[in-house]
């Protein structure tokens, strides 16, 4: 069977515990602890057939295991980005020298603009962005005028209490979508499916109907398995103490699909 695409991730440093929280109460991380769940991730990833390419590691930038903020990529094209938290942007570097190996086209946030992955969700051709405390209203024109010419749809979408976009919203290898509603501007997304374990708004769709999915929502795990999708579950329970996800670990860039 021919591997979905690549997963990029980027290990964990000893340094993760000093990461950003702003909507959670600060609590301890363990480290090493940490670095065991990542390789179950990777693990997880390479099982669904991914491969897994690793984004050199970033000492002093403990968010970068969050790699996933630093890049969109939408077909050839990597937009590398400028998060509102201006600590992170050392951590674009890395994943530059990633894109541009894989010889993807390179463009970039620029200026007053902000822009952090974790608030970009691609459905076919519509790209949700979310509008809140890491990305501007100038870093979704950008982003817009980087990929209409891609034929995407930019849609924006303003955030309450919540880190990212994909914090609140994912959506299904069907269309659908997982949401907890009351992180979201009303009527922002159709096909919702409201959840109640915070963790089970999260998934990855891998390919087919595999969906990757924390175990901390083991409710929700067993919702999707009984509507027919196949989750992959995974133990990340120290990076949610920093509000990360199973999104954020990783950035999947697709082989493009068969022409027609």
């Amino acid at each position: 069977m021919q591997s979905p695409g690549i997963a990029l991730v980027r290990r964990p440093t000893e340094d993760m515990a000093a990461g950003i929280v702003t909507h959670v109460e600060r609590v301890p991380v363990d480290a090493a602890l940490a670095a065991e769940q990542h390789a179950g991730y990777r693990a997880a990833l390479a099982a669904a057939g991914w491969d897994v390419r690793e984004v050199d590691p970033a000492p002093g930038c403990p968010d970068a295991t969050f790699v996933e903020d630093t890049v969109v990529v939408v077909d050839g094209t990597a937009v590398l980005t400028r998060s509102g938290a201006a600590s992170r942007r050392a951590e674009v570097p890395g994943t530059e020298q990633v894109v541009r190996d894989l010889g993807l086209d390179v463009v970039r946030i620029t200026g007053d603009g902000t822009l952090d992955g974790g608030d970009v969700l691609q459905v076919d051709d519509t790209v949700y962005v979310g509008r809140g405390g890491r990305t501007n209203a100038d870093g979704i024109r950008q982003l817009r005028g980087h990929l209409t010419p891609l034929g995407r749809t930019v849609v924006p979408v303003r955030l309450q209490a919540v880190l990212h976009l994909k914090s609140a919203v994912t959506a299904l290898p069907d269309g659908t979508f997982l949401t907890l509603p009351d992180l979201l501007e009303p009527g922002a997304f159709p096909s919702a499916r409201p959840v109640s374990e915070e963790p089970g708004c999260h998934v990855v769709p891998l390919g087919g109907d595999q969906v990757l999915i924390s175990s901390a929502a083991p409710r929700t795990a067993d919702r999707l398995a009984d509507l027919g999708f196949t989750p992959r579950v995974v133990d990340i329970g120290e990076f949610e103490k920093l509000e990360g996800c199973v999104t954020c670990l990783s950035v999947l860039i697709r082989r493009p699909a068969p022409a027609t």
